[in-house]
């Protein structure tokens, strides 16, 4: 049986003129959550998405986010965007003081707590809160924009992510992968270990073709 692959389209890549549109298409192709980057301009050199936002999509569409905080001393902050039961929250390890206690802090309010991890962070940061949370965001490109290329060694820190999940016997442990997943690479990060891909301008949200074909093609790459 072919291993269902969760898709996360990242909104900051969405047309927000055509939100209604955007968010049907992904209702009826069965999108299971909305990628929400949270970006500071401190952790990241980007200001993106807000808690206005998040309210917004929540009145539109059932879709579950994903909220991706790539901002400073998050903990104090998580209460800001009102994460929901089935809702997912990433907190950065090279961002907050005390990991543990925001990973807490998360589950507190109902949601699914991830780590997350920048290209050049090793798995070492998280090894010791691993079953505390569902998973681990890995950055395959530096965070703060669109349409980079994959860092080296980025096939490899998921297949070693993997690993060290297994090790620790963790079934279910959670790899998302987030940037530069496209057409041409999207089946080789999810053979190297990743449960969940963050789309973006590399394929969902692709200039070249109208979103219902990016969503599909982004399909049928997958293994």
């Amino acid at each position: 049986m072919k291993k269902h692959i969760k898709l996360s389209p990242s909104m900051m890549c969405a047309d927000i003129g055509a939100l209604k549109e955007t968010l049907a298409l992904f209702e009826k192709h069965g999108i299971d959550t909305l990628h929400i980057d949270v970006m500071d301009g401190v952790l990241v050199p980007n200001l993106m998405l807000g808690t206005d936002f998040c309210k917004r999509l929540r009145n539109l569409t059932d879709i579950p986010l994903d909220i991706h905080l790539m901002i400073a001393d998050p903990e104090p902050k998580i209460a800001w965007f009102d994460p929901q039961p089935g809702e997912y929250v990433s907190i950065h390890a090279e961002s907050a003081k005390h990991l543990h206690r925001a990973i807490l802090a998360v589950k507190a309010t109902g949601a699914t707590p991830l780590a997350a991890l920048n290209p050049a962070t090793p798995l070492s940061s998280v090894s010791y809160i691993m079953e505390d949370v569902a998973g681990v965001l890995l950055m395959l490109v530096n965070p703060g924009y669109a349409g980079q290329a994959l860092v080296p060694d980025a096939l490899r820190k998921i297949k070693d992510l993997r690993a060290l999940a297994d090790s620790k016997g963790l079934s279910g442990f959670e790899i998302q992968a987030d940037g530069n997943v496209g057409f041409a690479n999207a089946a080789e990060i999810v053979k190297a270990g990743a449960d969940c891909l963050v789309l973006g301008s590399s394929s969902v949200f692709s200039k070249e073709r109208p979103l219902e074909e990016a969503i599909l093609k982004t399909k049928a790459a997958l293994p």
